[in-house]
């Protein structure tokens, strides 16, 4: 039995009673009304907003010959489940960060974000110019799903803790929530890692369950309201630094779209992502400067905690490498990594240099 196959008549996890209940998609007057589950929680800044605005953009961009029922994580499905919801039809696409799936395939990392990877830039070059997306479709067809980018939060903070970060030392033992590639390589420091859907970090922190989390940046963080409880944020992070956000929808499903709807899915996923980079990087600024002077303390990681960052990151990704669809992905994403980089150092990365340098 193949894995679709197997997906549509197994249990998803605790939730296939739960599941059974998504009816299938509902027809009247020629309209279509399709499910999105999420990995998110209902109203979670930014993230949340993403999947909403993808979801209006389709039902307003076809006339509403296409309506998307959003569905947030929790309502229908776990935040964690809606990959196998959708891959066996049980739901019809799903909003969420890819990276949550690296169980299924570590190739879905970076599609979201991987240690010491990608800008948002220079992860828009790498899909639109680099063979990115074609990447992305070729993982989605073993799953059966047709994904686009919907959604990007921009460079993300490193975080919240308890205490400051004075050497790579420090991370022994310390349980830390951090999904993805990023998580897993701060596990090789000696970190106890948790992944924890956003919804659920706020509880987690207070209780005392983690000793540390990182989210999103200063104004999802402020509006998860982090500062509460800790004073110790660190600005930058070597695990996201422009983590994208992926709409999926069943394989099946999309292939009985018409060309016109399935252009329409592909354009507002292109568009949200692009006004939810804009919506994160819009807010951080004014949201950093309150967060500092309500008493929180902006720090930076010291070097030595960078190096073992790079070092952890390194074996990290290179663990995967035996997997041949991975090892393609990876190739890819570093070259045209390189080679935006190349380009956007020496122009915008000299000109920011100088701009702050005269203004001050």
């Amino acid at each position: 039995m193949d894995r679709r196959s197997f997906l549509k008549t197994s249990a998803l996890g605790g939730s296939a009673a739960a599941a059974t209940t998504l009816a299938a998609p509902a027809y009247a007057q020629g309209n279509r009304t399709l499910t999105m589950v999420t990995t998110w929680g209902r109203g979670l800044a930014g993230v949340f907003d993403a999947a909403q605005r993808v979801a209006d953009t389709i039902t307003e961009m076809s006339d509403g010959q296409l309506t998307i029922d959003v569905k947030a994580a929790g309502e229908l499905v776990g935040a964690f489940e809606v990959f196998d919801a959708v891959t066996a039809g049980q739901a019809d696409m799903y909003h969420g960060a890819d990276y949550y799936f690296v169980g299924q395939h570590p190739g879905y990392a970076f599609f979201t974000a991987v240690p010491f990877g990608m800008t948002a830039q220079e992860l828009t070059n790498w899909y639109h110019f680099g063979g990115g997306m074609d990447l992305h479709d070729e993982l989605g067809q073993i799953f059966g799903l047709k994904s686009f980018l919907a959604g990007n939060t921009g460079a993300q903070a490193g975080g919240w803790f308890r205490q400051e970060i004075t050497g790579p030392g420090d991370f022994n033992g310390l349980k830390f929530r951090m999904p993805g590639l990023g998580g897993e390589a701060l596990g090789k420091m000696g970190a106890s890692v948790q992944n924890l859907p956003g919804a659920e970090v706020y509880q987690a922190l207070a209780s005392g369950a983690i000793d540390g989390t990182e989210w999103i940046g200063p104004w999802a963080d402020e509006k998860a309201g982090f500062q509460e409880i800790t004073q110790f944020y660190y600005a930058a992070g070597f695990h996201e630094p422009g983590a994208g956000l992926s709409l999926a929808t069943n394989r099946d499903v999309f292939e009985e779209l018409t060309p016109a709807q399935q252009k329409i899915i592909e354009i507002a996923s292109a568009e949200a992502h692009q006004w939810n980079l804009a919506q994160f990087l819009s807010n951080n600024g004014s949201a950093l400067q309150r967060l500092q002077s309500g008493g929180v303390k902006i720090l930076e990681f010291p070097d030595s905690v960078w190096d073992a960052m790079g070092t952890a990151a390194e074996e990290t990704l290179n663990q995967y490498m035996d997997d041949e669809l991975y090892a393609q992905i990876h190739g890819s994403a570093m070259e045209s990594m390189r080679s935006s980089s190349n380009w956007i150092t020496r122009s915008e990365g000299v000109y920011r240099t100088q701009r702050d340098r005269i203004l001050g």
